[in-house]
């Protein structure tokens, strides 16, 4: 059994915000594929359903965020897991918009979800990040992290979700880096059709015009090489 724990904080009032992509995660999957309603149990909200033939506990903890581990750590000692059973999909600040690293342990970077999930579950669980991208500055990280994704972001949040959802079957089969791809292939196609139509000629013309430009070598005019080859195809005048 595989657990997949999207992280977040309970309530209307966050249910946009860019601390919630856990949650957005886990209800795209939960959309996507043929899982149970969902009902309270461990002090989350949980689903369980099947990806790739194996049962999967989709778990929205609803302790807030800093207090994650602690229903996601019931959930596991219930069903006797271990930290390899447990998949967590969080918000990574220090990844661009859109962009998905996947990987086994590690550091918490901060995250206070992540921190609690480390003290309860172990630490040897593999971690889905998704970028919600930096503020600039440590001050605003509060305000950005807990205000809603802006209408533009929509362009990159939906194709990641949605392909995410799509393709959630490969975290049942430990296909991390074809995940992976399919994200990263998902929301660059995204982001190159909603350039400006004018952009995207631009760059296509810019490639033309570098692949008719590429330098020729340079034959040479005078020696044995140029007679051998004035024999073999005559002249520019013949």
């Amino acid at each position: 059994m595989l657990i997949i724990a999207g992280l977040g904080n309970p309530g209307s009032k966050h249910a946009g915000n860019r601390h919630n992509i856990g949650f957005m995660a886990a209800d795209a999957i939960h959309r996507r594929h043929s899982f149970s309603p969902w009902s309270k149990k461990f002090r989350a909200e949980i689903s369980e359903g099947e990806l790739g033939g194996e049962k999967v506990l989709l778990v929205k903890p609803q302790t807030y965020m800093n207090l994650s581990g602690e229903a996601v750590g019931e959930a596991m000692r219930f069903y006797k897991l271990q930290p390899c059973d447990l998949v967590a999909i969080y918000d990574e600040l220090d990844l661009p918009p859109g962009k998905a690293r996947l990987k086994i342990g590690g550091g918490n970077g901060g995250h206070n979800g992540i921190r609690s999930l480390d003290a309860h579950c172990g630490k040897d669980y593999r971690r889905l990040r998704l970028g919600i991208g930096h503020p600039g500055v440590k001050e605003l990280v509060q305000h950005h992290v807990l205000a809603d994704f802006a209408k533009a972001d929509q362009a990159w949040l939906q194709p990641l979700l949605e392909t995410l959802a799509d393709n959630a079957d490969m975290l049942v089969r430990n296909e991390d880096s074809q995940l992976m791809n399919k994200l990263a292939l998902a929301v660059g196609a995204k982001a190159e059709e909603n350039k400006p139509k004018a952009e995207r000629k631009s760059a296509a013309q810019s490639h033309i015009h570098q692949a008719r430009n590429h330098t020729q070598p340079k034959l040479p005019a005078t020696g044995p090489m140029a007679e051998m080859l004035k024999k073999m195809f005559g002249s520019k005048g013949e």
